[in-house]
């Protein structure tokens, strides 16, 4: 095989150590190293001294992002891979040889590296994702406070919508301060919840014990900071999101997606024009998400169609985002979505109208124009004499006779 690289280095990544193995023209050399700050300056200057154009290592967890952190600034362009791509021979592996297979591969030019966003987008990355862990977190400790009033025979959920609006979050706060009387804490009820009142008084009836007090109060405080923790991060995100403020309008113009989801895809697939630079075409981005069915053919049959990984933050933001365009009304993407579903089932009609919506973005992104609604009767007017022909049809099948006749505008 040709060789791509001359001068080339293989990172075998663990939490404590990290074996690297440099190749040039005199030969390949191996050496071990820490994983501290000062072990990994003493790694790069051991790369630079090699002369080494070409670092690749794996993506172990977050332990190759210290090093790649430091490669970045200096001459030489590092290249983190997927390690199903670079499976050694099975018996033979250890860290040495792994070492030495990665720096093999790199030489030939055999290595293809993963997307890895700049500094930027990689804080607000961090910033967004944690933001959506404290968000997902928020909404278990609500669950935990369900199943304590259901513990208690508490059937405020049966009743209202959100447990957890003014009028639920009143009610708990009385049960929590000693109020057991079913008619008073009904009678903390705010606007619709009103008229539930007699509703409410036989859901409010139930026995709460002390330790299940003490449960609900821990509960609510954690609910109370977890809020404050996301207003904070979500006052930084809008911050560091204010030079792209026309992409953040620009997808909001999607029905089903809101400010949150929108800096949640930007934070994924890149700000500005970075999505262009990285992504040929919708469908290279599309492909990224793990939004495409899987291509596994062999002797002229095809197998399973199964969707691959992808990106796991991005998909559940675009699935998140197809629920939520499904429940709007007369929209293109809605009546996609009830086509689908009916056929294939909710889940799957979930991921394809995600992956119109991904699709819709890149586009949006690309031209630098506003989403333009096509209309719930869209695919009906795309095949209008087919839809025409099967009603008249089903119609004759009932014993009907039908005149079809333009309407006059």
């Amino acid at each position: 095989m040709d060789v791509v690289n001359e001068r080339c280095c293989g990172l075998d990544i663990h939490k404590k150590s990290i074996t690297a193995c440099a190749i040039t023209p005199k030969g390949k050399e191996i050496q071990t190293f820490g994983t501290m700050t000062h072990d990994l300056i003493k790694l790069i200057d051991w790369i630079k001294s090699k002369c080494c154009s070409h670092v690749a290592m794996e993506s172990t967890g977050v332990y190759w992002k210290p090093i790649y952190n430091l490669l970045e600034l200096e001459d030489i362009q590092p290249m983190v891979v997927n390690a199903a791509h670079i499976k050694a021979v099975p018996g033979r592996k250890t860290d040495v040889k792994d070492a030495e297979w990665i720096a093999k591969l790199l030489r030939h030019g055999l290595l293809q590296h993963s997307y890895i966003p700049n500094r930027d987008q990689k804080e607000l990355r961090e910033l967004v994702r944690y933001r959506r862990s404290l968000i997902e977190e928020r909404a278990r400790e609500i669950s935990r406070i369900q199943k304590v009033l259901e513990g208690a025979n508490i059937k405020l959920s049966s009743v209202a919508t959100d447990i957890m609006g003014v009028s639920g979050r009143s009610m708990i706060d009385g049960i929590i301060n000693g109020i057991d009387d079913p008619q008073v804490l009904a009678g903390m009820a705010k606007r619709s919840m009103k008229k539930k009142k007699d509703d409410l008084e036989r859901a409010l009836f139930g026995s709460v014990g002390l330790h299940q007090k003490m449960m609900l109060k821990t509960q609510l405080s954690h609910i109370d900071f977890l809020d404050q923790q996301i207003k904070m991060l979500s006052e930084e995100v809008q911050q560091r999101m204010q030079p792209y403020e026309e992409d953040i309008e620009l997808l909001d113009s999607i029905p089903g997606i809101g400010r949150s989801h929108a800096e949640q895809l930007l934070a994924e697939i890149g700000l500005g024009k970075e999505i262009a630079k990285q992504f040929p075409t919708s469908a290279h981005l599309c492909s990224r998400a793990g939004m495409v069915p899987g291509n596994n053919e062999s002797a002229g049959k095809k197998k399973s169609g199964k969707t691959r990984k992808g990106n796991k933050k991005l998909r559940a933001a675009l699935v998140e985002a197809a629920h939520s365009a499904a429940k709007t009304k007369n929209t293109y993407l809605s009546s996609q979505y009830q086509r689908l579903a009916a056929r294939i089932g909710k889940k799957r009609a979930a991921v394809a109208v995600g992956h119109t919506i991904l699709t819709i973005v890149y586009q949006l992104l690309n031209k630098r124009q506003l989403y333009v609604e096509l209309g719930a009767d869209y695919f009906d007017r795309r095949k209008k004499e087919i839809v025409i022909k099967q009603s008249i049809k089903r119609l004759e099948i009932l014993g009907c006779k039908v005149t079809v006749e333009e309407a006059i505008a």
